[in-house]
């Protein structure tokens, strides 16, 4: 029996080429990215130069004195290298070190005549405080399995709660409360037991069953909840650690020049990148090892050249059709947007939806509004093809929650009901999620006397 035999089979396989792969990577890239690129790109091929770009300066110069509102800051600096802009972001931040809340702790610890022992212990409870104030009692329940007396324990956990802010130390918010109003001279009926026993019941916004257990009147615990409303519930909070800023180069801005409503891509910051006119000559003239080099360098330095074209071409096409789709929130129409989806762009200029996702990826806007993720502008149309956006939803449902009655809220179906009769047919469980996504609590929560 033969087990061998020949087959022809025919069928297509797409590959993408190395000059694709380098388009849609420099087409993914940010502004900060591609100028980090650029710059790495120039100093690993000496074919390529890069210079400021005067004509780009003045340019941009000219730009914002027709739109005012455009980067409150400097001049993009032609010239800065990213190295130095990463270093201009970290000057002047915080000693974290220094100025965390353990470090006052222990600051404050300090000064106090403590036994060794005692000061030892509370520094270290001091090391378990966590960034809002409080202590685990698993944690302290820990200490007794180090062979520390309990009284000791406790004798430092009460000079723990001693110090400042007031209300650090507590092992739990009722505790923390508590604490806070020990140090008051004056403190409203009820406000103690209230935050000792009723916090649940407070958080639910459930005064009657907090006076009838107090035995007390509705507006006795109103009073005393607005009060416990006034205090800290995270003493440390003003001693945790700053998050690093984050700063954004807007990729486009949206602005009306002479009239006309454009679009217009940032590269005003970016240096000129071309192919040296050196290497051009020495290419000519060299021995074949050297011309070898140089085409290949050449070669890898077009790509580069090509890539930025089409990456410029791409995302300017990008924020035209945006601008038209938009229109009426960029003129200042309306605040809501139409429905845009990555599909519904991509189809309008032509493009596959990957490729419009490149472009929108980690990309900003700036405009007279301010300053938006692209991200922002894409929404799908809520309730049908041709129903609002869910951007249009959110606006609509915090603005009647926002002119609603303190004393009778409106529930998510009373919400939908008036979103319908407005023209927005929106289902009761869609209110829910935006009302939910925006942080926006129950009715129920909401209710005040």
């Amino acid at each position: 029996m033969d087990l061998i035999s020949l087959k022809a089979l025919l069928h297509q396989t797409l590959k993408l080429s190395p000059q694709q792969i380098q388009s849609m990577e420099l087409l993914q890239m940010n502004s900060q990215e591609l100028l980090e690129y650029l710059a790495r790109v120039v100093e690993e091929n000496p074919v390529l130069e890069q210079e400021d770009s005067h004509a780009l300066n003045s340019a941009y110069s000219e730009l914002k004195l027709k739109a005012n509102w455009l980067d409150a800051g400097s001049s993009p600096s032609m010239g800065d290298s990213f190295s130095e802009g990463r270093d201009q972001e970290n000057y002047g931040a915080q000693d974290r070190e220094t100025e965390s809340l353990s470090a006052f702790l222990k600051d404050q610890l300090g000064r106090r005549h403590l036994s060794k022992a005692m000061l030892a212990l509370c520094q270290y409870l001091a090391e378990m405080v966590d960034e809002d104030g409080f202590l685990d009692r698993e944690d302290l329940a820990g200490l007794t399995a180090l062979s520390i007396p309990g009284k000791m324990i406790y004798e430092a956990l009460d000079l723990i709660q001693s110090l400042e802010p007031a209300g650090v130390g507590a092992r739990d918010l009722s505790e923390c409360l508590l604490l806070q109003m020990a140090r008051l001279d004056s403190v409203p009926p009820y406000a103690r037991e209230i935050a000792g026993r009723f916090l649940t019941e407070l958080g639910r916004s459930q005064p009657g069953r907090i006076a009838k257990a107090l035995n007390c009147t509705h507006a006795e615990v109103e009073t005393a909840a607005a009060f416990i409303r006034t205090l800290n519930p995270r003493p440390g909070g003003l001693y945790s650690p700053a998050e690093p800023t984050v700063y954004v180069r807007p990729d486009f801005f949206i602005a009306e020049i002479d009239g006309n409503w454009q679009a217009i891509l940032n590269d005003y910051y970016l240096p000129r990148v071309s192919i040296s006119d050196y290497y051009l000559r020495l290419l000519r003239s060299a021995d074949d090892e050297t011309k070898n080099y140089l085409r290949d360098k050449m070669q890898q330095a077009r790509w580069v050249l090509s890539g930025l074209d089409r990456r410029h071409v791409t995302l300017q096409r990008c924020a035209d059709a945006l601008l038209d789709a938009q229109r009426d929130f960029f003129t200042g129409q309306t605040p809501q947007l139409r429905p845009m989806t990555l599909f519904s762009l991509a189809e309008s200029i032509g493009v596959h939806p990957s490729t419009v996702s490149r472009a929108v990826r980690g990309k900003y806007l700036q405009c007279r509004q301010g300053t938006f993720p692209l991200r922002y502008f894409f929404s799908q149309a809520v309730g049908g093809e041709h129903g609002p956006s869910g951007q249009a939803v959110r606006l609509a449902v915090a603005r009647l929650i926002r002119e609603e009655s303190p004393g009778k809220p409106l529930s998510d179906q009373k919400l939908s009901d008036r979103l319908s009769e407005g023209g927005m047919a929106v289902a009761r469980r869609t209110v829910t999620k935006y009302r939910e996504a925006m942080g926006i609590p129950t009715a129920a929560a909401r209710k005040r006397r």
